[in-house]
C-alpha cells in the first residue's frame, strides 16, 4: 500500500528539551541555556526567541523561506539536503504556517533567524560544539518543513517456515522527501516494527533466514521519565485527569508551569533531593516519595496535576480575554483557602510528626549521623527489638525508628502540667558527655538540624 507522511512540526522549547534529553542526554536547563546563547549571545543571534511554546509560524513569514533556505545551504552541514525549488509551503493545522494556531501565543516556533542567516559562514566558527548541535537540530527541522512528503509502501511480508507463518511489517521507501534532512535519526518519535525499512521483495521469492533468535519478552511498566519527557508530561497535564469533560478543556491549557519555569521546577526538586538523576532518567528519592505520601494524605489536591492544570487554565483564559482577572484570583484563593484549612486541621490532629517530616528536607537521602546510629542500636538492645532494614544508611528510616521507640522526656511547665517532647530532640547520653568535653557542639541530628 502506497502511503505518504508529512514532515514533523517545527520545534518549540519543550520539544527541543525532550529531543536533546533523549538524543544528547542534556538536562532541560542545559538545552535552555544553549538555546538562549544562540538567541542573544554576542556575535551569534542566529535563532528566534527560544522560550516559545507553540510549533507554528505566522503566515506572514512565508516570504522569508527562500532567504533562510539559501542562507542555510551555504554551510557544509546543510548544502547536501535536497530542498525542492521552490520550497513547499504547508498551511493549516497539519502544516507549519498557521495563524490560528498562534492565537494567544506571544512567540512562534523556534527557527533560524532570517536577519543573521546570511552571516552563518562567519558565525559558525564562534559556536561551541553544543551550540552547533542544537542549531543543527533547529535548522534541519526548518528545512524538512519545506520539503516534500516522505512516500513509501507499507508492506506486510508473510513467510512460511516449515509450516509456521512468520510475519514482518515495515516500509519500502519510494521517495525520502523530508526524511533526507535526517540521515542518521528519526525525528518524528517513530517507534515499533512498522517504522522499520524493509529491502525490496518479490511475491513468491525464496528468502534465506540468517541469525535466527528466540526472544523472551514480558510486559513492562511505563518507562521512567527523563527530564525531557517530564517536561512534556508537565505540558500535557490533562493526561492525568480522569474526567473526560475536564480533560478536553485542559487540552487547551499550557499545563503545569511555563517554558521558562519548568526546567527551574525540576532543578529545584533536584536541589532539595526530591529527585535524583539515574543515567538519562530522573527518579524520586525516598524523601520525595515520603513527602508525596504526606501531602497526598493531607489533601490529594496538593499532588494532583489536574488541579494545578485547572489553575493554570484560569490564568491562560485571562491572557486571551476569556476570564476576568478578579474572577481568576478569587477562584485560586478559594482553592488555596480550602487546602490550607485542611492542612491546619491535619497538623493539629497529627502533632509534630507531620511538620517534622515535611521540614526534614533532604535528610532522607543521606545517612544518619554516628550518634543517631548509636542511639538506635542502644534502644534496640534495651528493648530487644530489631532495627528496621536500611536504618544505617537512611536518616529518615533511622529517625522514624527513634520517633517510635525512644523514651519520651517529660518536662514540667510552670502551670504544673507535664508536656511531652519529641524523642528525636533528645541526644543520647554519649552525645551529652561529648558536649561536656567540648568535642561536639552540635546535636546528634547533624549540622543545623534537630
Amino acid at each position: 500500500e502506497d502511503k505518504r507522511q508529512g514532515p514533523p512540526k517545527l520545534h518549540d522549547l519543550p520539544s527541543l528539551q525532550k529531543f536533546c534529553s533523549s538524543r544528547f542526554g542534556w538536562p532541560t536547563t542545559k538545552t535552555l541555556a544553549v538555546a538562549q546563547e544562540l538567541y542573544d549571545g554576542q556575535g551569534k543571534k542566529i535563532i528566534t526567541y527560544p522560550r516559545a511554546e507553540v510549533r507554528y509560524l505566522p503566515e506572514n513569514l512565508i516570504k522569508d523561506v527562500p532567504r533562510i533556505v539559501a542562507g542555510l545551504r551555504v554551510g557544509r552541514s546543510f548544502n547536501a539536503i535536497p530542498v525542492p525549488e521552490p520550497p513547499i509551503i504547508r498551511k493549516g493545522a497539519s502544516g507549519s504556517f498557521y495563524d490560528k494556531g498562534l492565537e494567544g501565543a506571544s512567540h512562534h516556533a523556534i527557527i533560524p533567524n532570517v536577519n543573521t542567516v546570511d552571516d552563518l559562514r562567519e558565525i559558525w566558527p564562534r559556536l561551541s560544539i553544543d551550540e552547533k548541535k542544537l542549531f543543527d537540530v533547529i535548522a534541519r527541522a526548518y528545512l524538512a518543513a519545506v520539503m516534500s512528503d516522505f512516500r513509501y509502501q507499507q508492506t506486510t511480508v508473510t513467510l512460511d517456515v516449515r509450516g509456521f507463518a512468520f510475519r514482518a511489517v515495515g516500509r519500502q521507501p519510494i521517495d525520502l522527501g523530508w526524511r533526507a534532512a535526517f540521515p542518521d535519526w528519526q525525528p518524528a518519535d517513530e517507534k515499533g516494527d512498522e517504522a522499520q525499512v524493509l529491502p525490496a521483495l518479490r511475491n513468491g521469492e525464496i528468502a534465506q533466514l540468517r541469525n535466527p533468535l528466540i526472544e523472551d519478552k514480558e510486559t513492562r511498566p511505563p518507562p521512567r521519565y527523563s527530564e525531557g519527557s517530564l517536561i512534556e508530561a508537565m505540558r500535557n497535564a490533562w493526561r492525568f485527569v480522569d474526567d473526560e469533560v475536564l480533560r478536553e478543556r485542559l487540552k487547551e491549557a499550557k499545563g503545569i508551569g511555563t517554558p521558562a519555569t519548568r526546567a527551574e521546577i525540576i532543578g529545584g526538586l533536584k536541589k532539595q533531593s526530591f529527585l535524583i538523576a539515574q543515567g538519562k532518567n530522573i527518579v524520586p528519592t525516598e524523601t520525595g516519595m515520603s513527602l508525596f505520601g504526606i501531602l497526598k494524605h493531607a489533601d490529594p489536591a496538593l499532588v494532583d496535576p489536574g488541579v494545578t492544570a485547572q489553575l493554570e487554565c484560569l490564568l491562560d483564559e485571562v491572557v486571551i480575554g476569556k476570564q476576568e482577572i478578579v474572577g481568576a484570583i478569587d477562584a485560586v484563593c478559594d482553592v488555596a483557602h480550602r487546602i490550607i484549612g485542611k492542612l491546619k486541621d491535619g497538623a493539629c490532629a497529627k502533632g509534630p510528626s507531620l511538620l517534622r517530616a515535611a521540614i526534614d528536607g533532604d535528610a532522607g537521602g543521606r545517612p544518619p549521623t554516628p550518634a543517631m546510629k548509636r542511639f538506635a542500636n542502644s534502644i534496640a538492645r534495651q528493648k530487644r527489638i530489631k532495627p528496621p532494614s536500611g536504618y544505617t544508611k537512611s536518616r529518615s528510616i533511622c529517625r522514624a525508628f527513634l520517633d517510635q521507640h525512644a523514651p519520651q522526656k517529660v518536662e514540667v511547665e510552670t502551670s504544673g502540667r507535664s508536656k511531652m517532647r519529641s524523642p528525636t530532640v533528645m541526644p543520647p547520653r554519649s552525645t551529652q558527655r561529648t558536649r561536656r568535653r567540648g568535642e561536639d557542639k552540635r546535636f546528634a541530628g547533624g549540622e543545623g538540624e534537630g
